[in-house]
């Protein structure tokens, strides 16, 4: 692999292998945080659609609706 002439895949790789735990923990474990994730996408969403629009109140609500 590191005799390719690839330099992305070279720092892909050394970037694993340096986080090589991690890796390995976010494979194995059963937790995730794609939930949180979502809803944090899910905010600024809305709060890009509300910009310039209304208060801070309004966007609360929506986001509480939500």
């Amino acid at each position: 692999m590191r005799a390719d002439d690839l330099p992305a895949l070279h720092s892909f790789a050394l970037g694993l292998e340096k986080d090589k735990q991690a890796v390995i923990a976010g494979l194995t474990l059963p937790y995730s945080n794609g939930p949180m994730e979502g809803t944090n996408t899910k905010v600024k969403l809305l709060k890009r659609q509300m910009y310039g629009r209304a208060s801070f109140a309004l966007l609360r609500q929506r986001i509480l609706l939500s």
